[in-house]
């Protein structure tokens, strides 16, 4: 078996001696090449290069972002079922796809399970995310939540870490120093259906929780799931008592099984559960982010759900 591991030495929870020991771990298993990511988007170049070469599994070690460059990557390769499984072991500070996944937190229990899949020749399959050419794991987003992981992002650039209380602090922040929050103006529109239009801020799931404060998941759409299609929350307003109602919504606990799991309500929600395809179109150019990844501002964007599509080690 041949395997290449990914690596970003800027991962914020693991060092250089806790990669090799993860290195030689997965050496027991296969022929290991390693690589690391020197600049943004070339996990992308060095996962398209080893489902070229005919890899047989690509280990992304590093955070969410590191993931979905490395997703992005296999899937541009187009070899289809010989395309190489993905393996995450977490190494970032939020991690939400290896969480989702049902895997360990710590590198080093999530490289024990990983083995033992490989040895007992287990995985499965996971339904992906299209944002108009790009693949997501668990979650895009247009205006409030993305421009808060623009501020987030700003604010690592200057040396700060990313903690639960900086998102906190951000989205505080945007929300009250905004001038257009109060300014819907997205439009969802889904073939064959009536557009909803009037909406300030769309979620799209691909999978719960879209993402965790600290231990606790925050839930906005619990039913979304890997094996279904895409799940839409959105706000047709930002008003504080509405928006409050919805942040305490999203903080409470949800039952373990998603089918159990319940939607949000009130007059100012808009819930859509497993959707195969629909626009987002902006007035203005809004803040987008994909996989907790700021990618600037856009007018259009077009989702679409890809189901089956990645082996995942777990």
């Amino acid at each position: 078996m041949r395997g290449l591991l990914v690596v970003n030495p800027k991962a914020t929870t693991t060092s250089a001696r806790t990669r090799d020991v993860l290195a030689d771990a997965l050496r027991s298993r296969m022929d290991l090449t390693m690589g690391y990511t020197r600049r943004r988007g070339h996990g992308f170049d060095l996962a398209r290069d080893a489902a070229t070469a005919g890899m047989d599994v690509v280990v992304a070690l590093g955070g969410d972002g590191t993931v979905n460059e490395v997703v992005n990557g296999l899937m541009a390769a187009e070899r289809g079922e010989q395309t190489p499984a993905l393996a995450v072991v977490p190494g970032g500070s939020t991690n939400v796809f290896v969480r989702a996944l049902g895997l360990p937190r710590t590198p080093v229990d999530a490289t024990a399970v990983i083995l033992h899949a490989l040895r007992e020749g287990r995985h499965r399959r996971v339904g992906l995310g299209r944002a108009d050419d790009r693949y997501f794991t668990f979650c895009a987003g247009i205006g409030l939540d993305a421009a808060v992981v623009r501020r987030v992002e700003q604010a690592r650039r200057k040396g700060r870490r990313s903690t639960p209380g900086l998102y906190l602090r951000s989205t505080l922040g945007q929300y009250f120093f905004d001038p257009g929050r109060r300014r819907p103006g997205l439009t969802l529109a889904e073939p064959g259906e009536e557009s909803e239009a009037g909406l300030a801020n769309v979620i799209v799931q691909n999978t719960a929780p879209w993402t965790y404060l600290g231990e606790r998941p925050i839930h906005a759409s619990a039913r979304a799931s890997f094996d279904t299609g895409l799940d839409v929350l959105a706000l047709r307003g930002l008003h504080l008592p509405s928006t409050l109602h919805t942040v305490t919504q999203m903080l409470s606990r949800q039952p373990d099984d998603p089918a159990e799991r319940s939607d949000m309500d009130g007059d100012k929600v808009m819930i859509r559960h497993d959707l195969a395809e629909f626009e987002v179109r902006c007035d203005t150019p809004q803040a987008f982010q994909l996989d907790g990844d700021y990618l600037g501002e856009r007018e259009k964007v077009k989702f679409t759900s890809v189901p089956g599509a990645l082996r995942v080690i777990c």
